[in-house]
């Protein structure tokens, strides 16, 4: 595929159709060597941009051709479009790493999907209701600082399993403030209101450094060396000297939420959280991740009417759709409004 040139005609996942010919530019996410009945490997993955994604499956040089490519890469790939139990699925003959010159960045990520101004706009009225005058400075410092501002316009979230579309990271910081409002509400006044909201704000704060939006979603040098959650870290330590007297205590637990947020050492938390609040981040940080992954999934999986999804291996299940289609149109129709 040296000669391949599709920029000029972007064919997009929206309008694929039984037996088109594929010959296009896709961001590859969710990619997976599987065996079949006849022990035979073959290459599965989904291939999205901004109008959708789809299931895609190659039988031929798989082992070869899946060491080209990593999640979060944009790929050119060459092949065909089948129904498969009544929903779309690209059959591969090739696929390879596309270079700069092949796609526009712009008709992969999602910018239609999420309202990033209004988003911003309701994050910083969550942060003017935090009451530690402390807190709430330091978050004001930051989310208003431009180069943040900038950056959480268009950030993702994750390479590429939860929120990997521009804007997603926003999208989930906002979801998860929302949820700790309630939360602290319910439990009140176990709950610190304003160590939830931090920890909801600045627990993935650092991935606006630690990813970037150039050869599709991939990781910056610093990302790979330090880590979103280290970049976090020193961040606080540079919001926090802007602040007079800001408590050196206060100064660890904020920094504790964001060390702990993955919540088992294993996860690759360097610490495990030691107080509710901590745990509480750890715990919705997770939930939220796992409800974005599971929703796409299964909105994709609508298209054939079917009332069960296929088989998610990161999930280990299928899931059941027949409720779900109502509720996404729902949605549908309330964004359109």
């Amino acid at each position: 595929m040296k000669d391949f040139r599709p920029s000029a005609s972007k064919q997009f996942v929206a309008d694929l159709k039984e037996r088109d010919q594929l010959m296009s530019v896709f961001l590859a996410s969710d990619k997976t060597l599987l065996v079949d009945r006849n022990g035979k490997k073959y290459l599965s993955l989904s291939l999205s941009d901004r109008s959708g994604k789809l299931n895609a499956r190659m039988w031929e040089r798989v082992e070869i051709l899946s060491e080209q490519f990593q999640n979060g890469d944009f790929v050119k790939v060459k092949g065909h479009v089948q129904l498969f139990q009544n929903r779309r699925q690209i059959v591969l003959h090739d696929i390879c790493l596309a270079q700069p010159e092949d796609y526009q960045v712009k008709d992969f990520v999602a910018s239609d999907r999420v309202e990033p101004e209004r988003m911003y706009n309701e994050l910083c009225r969550l942060v003017c209701e935090t009451q530690n005058p402390f807190v709430r400075q330091l978050l004001e410092n930051t989310i208003k600082d431009p180069e943040i501002r900038q950056k959480l316009m268009q950030s993702p979230a994750a390479k590429s399993i939860h929120h990997a579309y521009l804007g997603g990271l926003l999208e989930h910081i906002l979801s998860i403030t929302n949820m700790m409002k309630f939360l602290a509400e319910h439990y009140r006044p176990l709950l610190d209101r304003d160590l939830l909201v931090f920890g909801a704000i600045y627990h993935d704060i650092g991935k606006l450094w630690e990813l970037q939006l150039a050869d599709g979603i991939q990781y910056t040098d610093r990302g790979r060396l330090v880590g979103h959650m280290t970049i976090a870290c020193e961040l606080i330590d540079e919001k926090a000297a802007e602040i007079e007297r800001f408590p050196s205590e206060l100064k660890d637990v904020l920094k504790h939420i964001v060390l702990s947020h993955h919540g088992k050492l294993e996860y690759g938390s360097p610490k495990r959280p030691k107080f509710p609040e901590a745990l509480v981040v750890a715990m919705i940080d997770d939930l939220d991740s796992k409800l974005n992954t599971i929703f796409q999934f299964m909105e994709s999986e609508l298209e054939g009417g079917e009332r069960w999804s296929r088989y998610h291996t990161g999930f280990d299940r299928y899931f059941y759709l027949s409720h779900f289609r109502e509720r996404i149109e729902a949605q549908r129709e309330s964004r359109e409004d």
